[in-house]
């Protein structure tokens, strides 16, 4: 098994909103921890967030999970100064019961899919049926995917297909970024990424072919489709702002910004 890696793609452009929201007395400014699932649609909301509110937002990225510098755990760990998180669902319930986010603030704002994507430019397969996918399995090359993948793919996913033992020797396994396994596709180290689709759009150089079937809708290692939350981090310098960032980033107005970046938006 290989493994690549790779860097974070540039931002998308902004959407204009005229919702309302409460915030604190005065402008302030939010502290915000972001992993790379929800990235696009919150850099292209944030903007109108600070424009309709005052507030300002800071930001800084990391992954939901591991022991890396950057990630998300390990910044609370070191103490580093935040109000909000956004993240894994999963991930930050493991947060809040660490004491490191404060039980009740969260709130969920998208679920993820599963999708295909090819080199910009080259063929797209037929992906439209659960017989077709395993037709475009077969029949590709060379197939990249992320690591935190792994157990969906090859102990869920292709042994249910009957196509494990099939695609095994042709699989690049990516460590990195979010967008690691796009920037593989878009490099031809491989045919096809099989990633989360919020992860590929911003990719350049590449084109999302598009979800995988509902039937086979799952994301690793979760055992179901991934959910991407925010929650208040205790001991928030801000956290009235910060509530009203959580409240406009799941609002109904901010809905259309999270279904074009690729996911499902839950706003209630």
């Amino acid at each position: 098994m290989r493994t690549k890696s790779a860097v974070w793609g540039p931002p998308i452009v902004l959407l204009a909103s005229t919702m309302l929201l409460p915030g604190s007395a005065g402008a302030a400014e939010i502290r915000v921890m972001l992993s790379g699932g929800f990235a696009a649609a919150y850099l292209e909301l944030v903007p109108d967030f600070e424009r309709t509110t005052g507030h300002k937002v800071s930001t800084v990225r990391g992954g939901s999970t591991g022991t890396a510098p950057n990630a998300i755990p390990s910044r609370l760990q070191r103490g580093e100064p935040v109000d909000v998180v956004v993240m894994n669902g999963n991930a930050l319930d493991g947060l809040v019961m660490d004491g490191k986010i404060a039980a009740g603030t969260r709130v969920d704002l998208g679920r993820t899919s599963v999708g295909v994507a090819v080199r910009a430019g080259s063929p797209k397969p037929d992906i439209g049926s659960v017989d077709a996918f395993k037709r475009a399995m077969r029949s590709t090359k060379s197939i990249a995917y992320a690591s935190n993948g792994r157990t969906y793919l090859f102990t869920e996913l292709f042994p249910r297909l009957g196509i494990a033992d099939q695609v095994e020797g042709k699989s690049l396994m990516i460590e990195g970024a979010a967008d690691a396994v796009g920037t593989a596709v878009a490099r031809g180290e491989a045919e096809i990424g099989l990633h989360i689709i919020s992860e590929l759009l911003p990719v350049p150089g590449i084109d999302v072919v598009g979800p995988l079937p509902s039937e086979i809708q799952r994301i690793a290692p979760l055992g179901r489709r991934a959910v991407f939350s925010a929650g208040i981090v205790v001991g928030a310098k801000e956290p009235d702002a910060a509530s009203a960032l959580i409240k406009f980033l799941a609002s109904p107005a901010a809905a259309p910004v999270i279904t074009k970046s690729g996911l499902e938006p839950l706003a209630r």
